[in-house]
């Protein structure tokens, strides 16, 4: 795993954004190709590139359980 700080933010009604070093494996262990820069992880199901957003919970009308508590 790539050292230092990750950051997983919970956007309101939308993807976990992740920034910093991090890598994402799929099932079987292989390592997806990742940009340079924040990664957006799907929330809603919806994405058609799972894992990643496309953003298709705006259309999908996805809302979140609210907030940490």
């Amino acid at each position: 795993m790539p050292d230092g700080d990750v950051v997983i933010k919970v956007r309101a009604d939308g993807p976990l954004k992740i920034t910093g070093p991090v890598t994402v494996v799929d099932a079987d262990g292989t390592p997806f190709a990742l940009p340079d820069g924040p990664v957006a992880l799907c929330r809603c199901g919806l994405s058609n590139t799972k894992p990643f957003c496309d953003r298709s919970h705006r259309d999908g009308g996805f809302h979140d359980g609210g907030r940490a508590g």
